[in-house]
């Protein structure tokens, strides 16, 4: 049995190796003019596989220009993963939509992957002819203020170049300006030359209708003297010819926002916007006192996230609402920038029965189709029901309630009574005992006295403690002729020290909650409305003054 257990073990590691194995296809782009070289990476994480991809398949649809191997390790608390990288330069030779098609390595296929190839403008440019060259290009002539203007900078090389080039940084007066993901290299090929191409992408939020100027940048780079490298020492400096080139200055057109677009709203253009909801948990079985988490999501294709208006929060009859801050995100596409916003907010249901929630609304306009939309999140009705544990601190309704004005009277009887109790027998033990002892009594309590309860009140709160104060304060105001809610009608400021306090209970921010409010209030509480300790007031003056 341990040999046959031996033979097997390393067949089941094979196989779990096999199974996990995987050969992941990737483009640096999807879109590109004709003539343009692209990138496709193909990723393998097999390191029992040796070999290469089979390229066959792209010979009909793509010239390949180059492949090179790149081989990683990454190690990540002790855990090592390998990973095999083939970078492979493809020049499409047809425009249109072309596939590249699934590529075989060993037992494992790569996925299938679509490139739209744009047809280059036939016109000649002044500058092709030249070793180093620059074009600068807009997606559109006009857009709507704060709306969305790519600009495209392209240098066009047929010869080697250092690598100490550089682009003067891209500055706008009156406009936004976000670079669009990373510099791209790639290869065209230009009447039959091949170029080498650097390209960078930016977009342009203008802050002011009229008519916005692009000033000329300026590419700095040293031309390779093929013939001086050759005769030059290997350590000897580098020779060759500095040149400077500069873009030609661009006009956009900047339109105002439409008469037709509401005065009460934020504007909003962009190209699309999708608006979703999420929660943790689901509401289909809510009870009074659960805490819900409502996620929403606004994600817009052509403006940051720094430019999205904040969502209208989740008001409604009988649910108590706790906002987080925002979170903002960017993501750069082939059309641009794509913001997200998303905002969180716990609802705490205090009643039973049907709560609705309001329809979640967001005017917009629709830069692609030049109009303006409405996307919205309907409404939608919560079913609460009461929560059973909640329910042992609730009188009954047909319970006899004594009356506040009773409740007082009987407590300052008891009070009376005891003081003078506890002055008799204090006159008598004193003179027996000692005629300059002090006249002091505690009267004799079966559990916490109500300045242990708001001792321990005190400690609670001025620790930041939500859940240890909230337990004390249970505790102390079960010993009171009325209840917490009674209290907190009666005294705004306890009122709102106990909404704090419960929105630091329900919701993600509870370490932030600061206590001092709800102690204040509790110790301020006015005479009428505070249960007293009788042990406070039971001290008498000596019976033998000096």
């Amino acid at each position: 049995m341990t040999r046959f257990t031996a033979l097997l073990l390393p067949l089941l590691i094979c196989t779990a190796t096999a199974n996990a194995a995987e050969l992941t296809a990737s483009v640096d782009r999807s879109r590109l003019n004709s003539g343009e070289t692209v990138e496709l990476t193909l990723e393998s994480n097999d390191v029992t596989q040796f070999g290469k991809p089979d390229l066959t398949p792209l010979e009909p649809l793509f010239e390949v220009r180059g492949t090179r191997q790149v081989n990683q390790l990454n190690t990540l608390n002790a855990d090592s993963h390998a990973t095999t990288r083939w970078i492979i330069t493809l020049l499409p030779r047809q425009n249109g939509s072309v596939v590249i098609p699934p590529l075989q390595m060993g037992d494992v296929q790569s996925q299938p992957i679509t490139v739209q190839v744009v047809e280059s403008d036939t016109r000649e440019d002044k500058n092709s002819l030249d070793p180093v060259f620059i074009q600068a290009s807009l997606d559109q002539p006009s857009v709507y203020v704060q709306a969305q203007a790519i600009l495209t900078l392209r240098i066009y090389h047929s010869v080697s170049l250092y690598d100490d080039s550089s682009l003067t940084p891209l500055e706008v007066t009156d406009a936004r300006v976000e670079q669009l993901g990373d510099t791209r290299t790639y290869e065209k090929d230009i009447n039959g030359m091949r170029h080498g191409v650097i390209e960078m992408r930016y977009a342009i939020y203008p802050q002011h209708s009229g008519s916005l100027t692009i000033a000329p940048q300026t590419f700095s780079a040293t031309l390779v003297d093929t013939q001086s490298t050759q005769d030059a020492n290997a350590q000897g400096p580098k020779t060759g010819k500095l040149l400077r080139i500069n873009s030609t200055p661009m006009e956009l057109t900047v339109k105002p926002k439409p008469l037709t677009y509401p005065a009460d709203a934020p504007w909003l253009p962009a190209r699309s916007l999708t608006l979703s909801e999420s929660w943790n948990p689901e509401p289909n079985h809510t009870q009074v006192g659960d805490s819900l988490t409502r996620i929403l999501t606004l994600k817009v294709e052509g403006l940051a996230s720094s430019q999205l208006p904040a969502l209208p929060g989740t008001e409604a009859n009988g649910l108590r609402r706790y906002p987080d801050q925002p979170v903002l995100s960017n993501q750069s596409s082939d059309r641009g920038l794509i913001g997200t916003r998303e905002e969180r907010e716990a609802l705490v249901p205090s009643r039973s029965g049907s709560i609705e929630l309001p329809t979640v609304d967001v005017i917009w306009w629709n830069t692609f189709e030049d109009h303006l939309e409405h996307s919205s999140l309907p409404a939608r009705t919560l079913q609460v029901v009461n929560n059973p544990s909640l329910q042992v601190d609730t009188p009954a309704g047909n319970s006899p309630v004594m009356s506040t004005a009773d409740s007082e009277a009987l407590w300052w009887w008891k009070l009376s009574t005891l003081i003078l109790a506890c002055t008799t027998l204090l006159g008598f033990g004193l003179w027996w005992r000692a005629r300059w002892q002090p006249a002091i009594l505690r009267a004799a309590q079966t559990g916490p006295s109500p300045r242990t309860l708001l001792d321990d009140i005190k400690r609670a709160s001025q620790a930041n403690d939500p859940q240890a104060t909230r337990q004390a304060l249970d505790a102390w105001a079960r010993q009171q002729p009325e209840t917490l809610a009674d209290m907190a009608a009666r005294f705004v400021p306890l009122s709102d020290a106990l909404d704090g306090l419960n929105g630091a209970l329900y919701s993600e921010t509870g370490q932030h909650w600061q206590g001092e409010d709800l102690w204040r209030a509790i110790r301020t509480i006015p005479m009428a409305e505070r249960v007293q300790d009788p042990t406070t007031d039971s001290s008498l003056p000596p019976l033998y003054p000096k």
